[in-house]
């Protein structure tokens, strides 16, 4: 077996103009441009980075399929480096979905369909957006099979656990966690400060976060984006809300170690095959 190469990712901190697509494409390309100045693997934009976190009520004149003109702009910028973008995305049926396309060398890798869709505190997905299905690891890297997801999505453990079974050893978290998303009584910052060392920690898998900036209705979004490694320290993180790029280099020895030292992942396959899980 060739161990994979390290890694070097980066999350992209920024605030996007509610519903003008032409203004945040202009920002996505140029931090695509800095992250590849930057010698940059693998870019996370936000959740939604395309439109804006309240897009859904304007599904209609926002949504866009994985063809379209805009995913093709920024997946010919995008060269080498692997990015995962937000957009609301329009399938043939002309369901709506929140979703994550990874690009690269101007083709498409893969795209992600938020699951756990989001309807509490201000939080509206589900009056908007279609239910994503199954989950399924992307390589982006030889040897390094990414998953992804969208803010809620890494809330709902049998979602992490099932893509841990398929291979994943990179999470890819995009989200908009915004300071009143949940409620008085919820701390969301502390929350995914918990939530993201939990999940690394766990199953000995790097993790890249980007969190959106700026204010929208009701909403105060507080950055925060962040690298983790394999035993659930940062690496770094975006201290001060601004836009930035947010890099770290990963490092596939560490996660060996980490599962070795912690072997959730081996546990959880011996009790997968137990129960018959095909893909354990």
């Amino acid at each position: 077996m060739t161990m994979p190469k390290a890694l070097h990712v980066a999350a992209a901190q920024l605030t996007t103009v509610p519903g003008d697509v032409p203004a945040n494409l202009e920002r996505h390309l140029a931090l695509i441009d800095e992250a590849r100045a930057q010698a940059v693997d693998v870019l996370l934009f936000p959740e939604l980075s395309l439109v804006g976190h309240s897009a859904g009520r304007e599904a209609l004149r926002l949504a866009m399929p994985l063809d379209d003109p805009v995913i093709a702009k920024l997946a010919r910028a995008a060269g080498p480096m692997a990015i995962g973008v937000g957009l609301i995305e329009e399938d043939e049926a002309s369901l709506f979905y929140n979703s994550v396309a990874l690009l690269r060398d101007g083709a498409l890798l893969g795209c992600h369909r938020k699951v756990a869709l989001a309807t509490y505190g201000h939080l509206d997905d589900g009056m908007f957006y279609a239910r994503g299905g199954r989950l399924t690891p992307v390589a982006l890297a030889p040897g390094w099979n990414a998953f992804v997801g969208i803010c809620n999505d890494l809330w709902q453990p049998s979602l992490v656990t099932d893509a841990m079974l398929r291979g994943c050893n990179l999470l890819l978290v995009p989200v908009s966690s915004a300071l009143q998303a949940v409620g008085e009584d919820f701390d969301n910052p502390s929350g995914w400060d918990l939530n993201l060392r939990f999940n690394a920690m766990t199953w000995g898998c790097p993790v890249v976060m980007a969190n959106r900036i700026g204010d929208e209705p009701q909403l105060s979004f507080r950055g925060g984006s962040r690298v983790l490694d394999a035993f659930g320290q940062e690496l770094v993180c975006a201290g001060d809300p601004v836009e930035q790029l947010t890099c770290a280099w990963l490092d596939p020895e560490s996660i060996r170690r980490a599962r070795f030292t912690l072997p959730t992942l081996r546990d959880a396959r011996a009790l997968a095959v137990t129960q018959g899980d095909p893909h354990a």
